[in-house]
């Protein structure tokens, strides 16, 4: 058989390099997880640019092959998630599906209305702090029925006191014409953007721990917003 020349291995070689950034390459598991090497190689910029990715992998269906037992196996002794993805119970946005990532990439704390209190403030605090993650994602959603109910200020058993939650957000939209209630779109659309604002400074207000990291620059907090329409997410500036 022929050996390969210098060059065919060279090109060869090349076309990795292209295919798997140096983090991604130097270290994830055979089953593609990862380690505690390749989340401590990430930065949150690269953590956020691997969600980004996920994400446009999702909307275009080109979404990566796992074998999802193997991945099971491969973390069944730890995990190292490089990013919180702070989201809604809304059923038609599941972080992990559409942000294409695999089991043990993120943690993903959901309620309804991807709002923040003690609980969820303690959830992240150990991911971020302790497990390792590298930036939290506030992820809202178009057609969000949590905020549709907090629109039309429904009472419901401890519902009300969810929707109470989201609230602030509400009373903060006053610039949409027309009527105040789930029944203006674009009404509901503003308050779901502001809502989404709101957790991101209250995760930074109310979190200690959180913002020391921000600061220390070994962690980000954004804001983004999910179409349930396209699937797309939109990254919020700031």
């Amino acid at each position: 058989m022929r050996k390969m020349s210098s060059k065919i291995i060279i090109i060869a070689l090349a076309a990795c390099a292209i295919a798997l950034s140096p983090v991604t390459a130097a270290a994830l598991s055979p089953a593609g997880t990862q380690t505690a090497e390749s989340q401590a190689a990430l930065t949150p910029d690269a953590a956020l640019a691997l969600l980004q990715e996920g994400n446009q992998r999702f909307v275009s269906g080109k979404m990566m092959e796992r074998d999802l037992q193997a991945q099971v196996a491969a973390t069944a002794g730890g995990q190292f998630p490089h990013s919180i993805v702070l989201a809604c119970i809304d059923s038609r946005v599941p972080p992990e599906v559409v942000f294409d990532q695999g089991i043990g990439d993120i943690f993903a704390p959901r309620v309804a209305g991807n709002f923040v209190d003690a609980e969820l403030l303690g959830s992240m605090e150990f991911a971020a702090a302790v497990a390792g993650s590298k930036v939290i994602v506030v992820l809202g959603h178009t057609e969000c029925g949590a905020v549709k109910g907090a629109c039309d200020n429904v009472e419901l058993g401890n519902l009300t006191q969810t929707l109470a939650n989201i609230a602030p957000a509400v009373y903060a939209v006053t610039d949409i014409p027309g009527e105040r209630s789930s029944k203006n779109k674009a009404f509901v659309d503003a308050v779901a953007h502001e809502n989404v604002r709101q957790t991101v400074d209250n995760i930074m207000e109310r979190s200690l721990v959180l913002r020391e990291l921000v600061e220390r620059g070994k962690l980000k907090v954004v804001g983004a917003m999910y179409d349930v329409a396209s699937g797309k997410v939109t990254f919020m500036d700031g």
